[in-house]
């Protein structure tokens, strides 16, 4: 983690400097003895870890947090005890009071360790594609995977997930139109009120129809515009 610290008092500075100085996924950025130089190295560097002063001439610690779009995880070390309530409505992660013993800056320093791991954790989760979705169907919950699927037929009160060769049909009590809201649309394409294809499988298209693997499907004419978006080209 990137840290930055912030205090008006040099000495303060240079003791938590040293206090950290060990701990291996710290990085100290820089030391700063104002608020306002804080937000210049913010406002260039990535800063994963604020310890701050609270008491400061010109912007205080509070102000500072308070200033922030996106806030680095944030520990305030003051010597008053009285901002504390302040202090945690900014949801900051931790507020030590000078002297500050080395063993609770310590277990500062590993509850932002694991809050940063987790927010990291979350990010890459969500920035991963969904490959999958589940279906009711017999009674229980089915995981299907977006690239087994061939195509899907609607049936009134069902649909038919047809899947690639090794595994059977999936039939659910479901609509075309909810499962279509649940695949990435850079995959499926609707070609007929009753029909969802995964383009993977297509293997020609001729007037009226979508060839895929052993497999004739109808394309509708209210559907020829999504096709051709599909294949950058007209159909027939």
């Amino acid at each position: 983690m990137q840290c930055l610290l912030v205090d008006d008092e040099t000495l303060a500075l240079q003791l938590m400097e040293d206090n950290l100085k060990d701990v291996s996924y710290i990085k100290i950025i820089g030391r700063c003895r104002t608020a306002a130089e804080a937000l210049t190295i913010m406002q260039h560097e990535q800063v994963d870890l604020l310890f701050c002063d609270i008491h400061m001439p010109g912007l205080n610690g509070l102000q500072l947090v308070k200033s922030l779009v996106t806030k680095p995880l944030v520990v305030f070390v003051t010597a008053y005890e009285k901002f504390a309530i302040n202090g945690f409505e900014l949801e900051v992660l931790d507020y030590l009071v000078k002297p500050v013993p080395q063993e609770r800056l310590l277990k500062a320093c590993q509850k932002a360790c694991q809050f940063f791991e987790l927010k990291n954790t979350v990010v890459v989760q969500a920035a991963l594609p969904k490959t999958y979705f589940f279906v009711s169907s017999d009674y229980m919950l089915v995981k299907v995977n977006f690239n087994d699927i061939q195509y899907i037929q609607g049936l009134k009160d069902y649909v038919k997930i047809v899947l690639n060769e090794n595994q059977k049909p999936i039939l659910s009590r479901t609509s075309l139109k909810a499962i279509e809201q649940q695949l990435p649309p850079s995959l499926f394409y609707r070609i007929h009120k009753s029909y969802l294809i995964n383009v993977d499988y297509i293997s020609h298209i001729r007037r009226g129809k979508v060839v895929g693997a052993n497999v004739e499907l109808p394309l509708s004419d209210n559907y020829r515009l999504t096709i051709n978006k599909m294949i950058g080209r007209e159909v027939e």
